[in-house]
């Protein structure tokens, strides 16, 4: 007789939990990743959680575990596709959305940001072949992303609006124009979320002079400034990151939509 047997599988009833934005995020990856899965996916499957998490908690180290604190490592382009799997699905809420949408935004643009910091140095933990992958992983999926847009709520169309302007084409003020218009006519200049959809229609415009103008005047204004021989696209980035951060900080004071 074969008393050998077989290692127990742990059966996903008996995972430890953790969190309910855990359990949501676990759902939606598994629907959508059924296959093999980034290396990150074990915050999510596997059966050891912390015990101190909440919520906001996971969240925190569940986006370091992609974006090692803004930075871009060999295995950031993979964790990736689990951010924008959850982008792309109605079950993750609306903040959860807009978060991994901007998280998208964050990855795309590491390496403009930090050489506008820290000009003319060499950014401390620049990857330039990680931050690369990491661009093109970001590139490959914003057509769909931006596809979202007639059923996204308010708040993530403002974060879908920074990244089109990350890789804009031909077509991205044409279409970037009327889909801000209700953002123009509600949000004055002056207000957070007013200078970001009119700093997101300049730079869709893709005319240095005027990037460069808004860059200059928004840094005086408001935000922190970068030296000025950093090259514009790096400065205008920094500044819209900014932007974005700060429009995000308000939202989670208000709904965020559906």
């Amino acid at each position: 007789m074969d008393t050998h047997a077989e290692p127990e599988q742990t059966r996903p009833d008996t995972i430890v939990s953790g969190p309910p934005i855990r359990r949501l995020f676990r759902d939606v990856i598994a629907d959508r990743m059924p296959g093999r899965r980034p290396p990150q996916a074990v915050m999510l499957f596997g059966s050891k959680t912390d015990p101190c998490w909440d919520d906001r908690s996971f969240l925190t180290d569940f986006y370091n575990e992609i974006l090692h604190q803004d930075t871009c490592q060999p295995a950031t382009a993979d964790g990736l596709a689990l951010v924008v799997a959850l982008a792309l699905d109605e079950r993750t809420p609306a903040r959860q959305r807009f978060q991994a949408v901007d998280l998208l935004f964050s990855a795309a643009t590491v390496a403009e940001r930090h050489l506008a910091e820290t000009w003319p140095a060499t950014p401390q933990h620049a990857d330039p072949d990680s931050e690369a992958r990491a661009r093109s992983a970001v590139q490959a999926h914003v057509p769909h992303l931006l596809g979202r847009w007639p059923a996204e709520c308010p708040a993530v169309r403002l974060a879908l609006a920074g990244l089109a302007v990350v890789f804009p084409t031909d077509r991205t003020l044409p279409a970037l124009t009327p889909r801000l218009r209700t953002f123009t006519h509600q949000h004055p200049q002056g207000t957070d979320i007013g200078d970001y959809v009119r700093f997101v229609l300049v730079l869709a415009a893709q005319d240095g002079d005027r990037i460069l103008a808004a860059t200059e005047n928004l840094t005086d204004a408001h935000w922190t400034g970068t030296a000025r021989g950093v090259p514009i696209r790096a400065r205008a980035l920094h500044v819209l990151g900014q932007m974005l951060t700060k429009v995000g900080t308000g939202l989670t004071r208000v709904p965020a939509g559906p």
